[in-house]
């Protein structure tokens, strides 16, 4: 018996997942980390002497101490501006009795549908140079300067209204998680409503605002997309040129990437500490045995409810005219989005679909046909690719983070002592910036000397496309692990017994029993993955090749080449036209989410039932006619 229970198949697969976790932690989240560490103090000098303070006296006497200030700034500023209209957005209609409050809360959670390049790229459409907004107000004023929209300011307000879409998931429920019979407690003892918000609602939900405020900071201190289009110096795009620099460039340019990135995970591990020992002095709030469900608060000064209802309806023309004018200038043609004009004579399918010529006039005075020139974006090789390339890669990565957190949460609830371990393990890039992650791997592993993969270069040709699913699948694994784990809890525990009494061993019951339970959150947290993967600009920066070029960073450089050589001429519809399309996945991911995967299991079996009838119906309709 004791023979049989040391060779059994639980046994063997336990070793060999707990060698083969090993084996991904140490080479593909340890060691490449450790490589960029020690690089910073490993350069040499122009005598070929290894000189380790060369890098931080450059740091304290050149311009590097800039881009850390710029990003330390904008995170602080962030910070306010964020909460500010954040908390507002929430408040206008959760809270307070706004009129339209529904088709408000529809234009503040726009951001959840598009974000990243995609967002910049709608902010940019309509206020950058070449702005629908601001070609109208140097139509109107002259000397309007008309490259306003470009700096700190222009990223701040981006990324202010980006940034909320947090506060629209996460403070909202906890709003709506308030006990009204502490509120109406309040207002009987003559409470004014912004007294009782004060001293009543904001304290229950200060462990939100705090995560919140952390978030968004590390948000700010490692924001990518938006200082890189709108022309900000921060840290995370001056790694990313580093990056691909040489000495023959600049001095030591891998190694002053190195240390920003150093920099930038100190400041994460900073914050996520004081986090931690803030959530562990634990903040409740006493409420009545039977809770009642929070009614909105009329606001009764006129003046007050006046400026309420304006700010509110301000704060949705700004979410959503970028939207709107994004989906309208999608059905023009590239002359009228070049121009920013809506013509009602000029609604177009091209920028989806379709391919035409463009003939122009070259420096000769002759004219020169393009084939193809003008194409839409499920028809232009290059948008195709990007798109192939990133569903591919998302759901690869989406995929294989849920699988591990998945064989990693059964591991861990079984075995309580060891499971500790790995599930620190798992939430060990949580301590690192994403840029970190990626530019470790990006040098680590453009090499043949990498024993850990077998003397493979990841970096080189069509192989960066499996080193973008790894790095994708290892900044997942904390944010799947913190979802699948709540899931596990909901398992009954008298069920796994029952299974086991019954003669199933682990596996079985896992397959069997568990996995059902679990698989509507597994599934949710997939989708989501995939919906931030998908859109993805940082980390596909960072791995920026021939090979590995994704839907974000096609989106990015669109523009660019917008008509050179009679090529790309409608570039700009097209990329209309690509925000538009991930307007729609994104809000299919979050439907599959929060609408029919949010539904609990006696309302899945009755839509179950209700289809079933549906057919049964439609059947019997069939086989009476003769």
């Amino acid at each position: 018996m004791s023979q049989s229970r040391t060779f059994s198949p639980e046994r063997a697969m336990r070793l060999i997942g707990g060698l083969f976790f090993a084996y991904l932690f140490f080479g593909f989240m340890l060691l490449p980390c450790l490589n960029t560490l020690t690089s910073i103090f490993t350069v040499k000098n122009a005598a070929g002497e290894t000189d380790p303070t060369a890098v931080l006296r450059f740091f304290l006497a050149g311009n590097m101490g800039k881009y850390v200030w710029n990003s330390l700034k904008l995170a602080l500023c962030l910070v306010a501006t964020v909460n500010v209209v954040g908390v507002s957005i929430v408040l206008l209609t959760e809270y307070f009795d706004i009129r339209g409050a529904k088709i408000l809360r529809l234009g503040y959670m726009t951001t959840l549908i598009y974000s990243g390049v995609a967002l910049v790229t709608g902010y940019m459409f309509l206020y950058a140079g070449d702005g629908i907004l601001t070609t109208a107000l140097k139509t109107a004023f002259p000397s309007f300067r008309g490259s306003w929209f470009t700096g700190f300011h222009a990223v701040l307000f981006t990324m202010t209204f980006a940034c909320t879409s947090n506060h629209a998931l996460f403070l909202r429920n906890a709003i709506r998680g308030i006990d009204y019979n502490t509120v109406e407690a309040a207002r009987n003892l003559g409470a004014s409503p912004f007294r009782v918000l004060a001293q009543v609602v904001f304290p229950t939900l200060l462990p939100t605002m705090f995560s919140l405020t952390v978030m968004t900071f590390i948000t700010g201190l490692c924001a990518m997309s938006a200082p890189t289009l709108l022309g900000y110096d921060s840290i995370n795009p001056e790694i990313v040129r580093l990056a691909g620099s040489s000495g023959a460039d600049e001095a030591f340019p891998q190694a002053r990437a190195a240390l920003l990135s150093i920099l930038l995970a100190c400041f994460t591990i900073l914050l996520l500490s004081v986090l931690s020992a803030y959530e562990r002095k634990g903040h409740y709030l006493s409420v009545s045995k039977t809770k009642a469900r929070l009614q909105k608060q009329k606001i009764e000064n006129p003046a007050a409810n006046v400026l309420a209802h304006v700010y509110a309806y301000v704060l949705f023309v700004v979410y959503m005219t970028p939207v709107v004018m994004i989906v309208l200038f999608s059905f023009q043609t590239y002359g009228a989005v070049r121009m920013r004009r809506l013509d009602p004579g000029n609604w177009t399918l091209l920028n989806y679909f379709g391919r035409q010529d463009y003939s122009y006039l070259t420096s000769r005075g002759t004219y020169r046909v393009r084939e193809g020139a003008v194409s839409g974006v499920f028809s232009n090789e290059a948008t195709l690719g990007g798109i192939h390339t990133s569903f591919v890669l998302s759901v690869i990565a989406a995929a294989a983070a849920c699988v591990i957190v998945v064989a990693a949460c059964a591991y861990i609830f079984r075995h309580k002592k060891t499971g500790v371990v790995l599930e620190y393990a798992l939430l060990f890039p949580w301590l690192l910036p994403t840029i970190l992650i990626c530019y470790s791997y990006r040098v680590f592993f453009n090499s043949s000397d990498v024993w850990y993969v077998f003397g493979q270069n990841l970096y080189y040709g069509d192989r960066v496309r499996i080193l973008i699913v790894i790095a994708y699948t290892v900044t997942k694994l904390p944010f799947s692990l913190r979802m699948i784990r709540a899931s596990f809890y909901a398992i009954d525990e008298e069920l796994e017994d029952a299974a086991r009494n019954l003669g199933a061993g682990a596996v079985y019951t896992f397959l069997r029993v568990k996995l059902p339970i679990i698989l509507p959150s597994v599934l949710a947290v997939f989708a989501l993955n995939f919906n931030a993967l998908f859109t993805e600009y940082d980390m596909s920066a960072a791995f920026a090749s021939t090979y590995g070029t994704t839907y974000a960073m096609v989106i990015q450089s669109m523009s660019r080449e917008e008509g050179l050589y009679g090529y790309n001429v409608n570039a700009s519809g097209r990329r209309c036209a690509s925000t538009v399309f991930i307007m729609l996945v994104s809000g299919l991911i979050l439907y599959l989410v929060y609408g029919v995967g949010a539904r609990d299991l006696s309302e899945r079996l009755a839509a179950r039932d209700r289809r079933r009838q549906f057919w049964d119906r439609l059947r019997r309709k069939f086989h009476r006619r003769p």
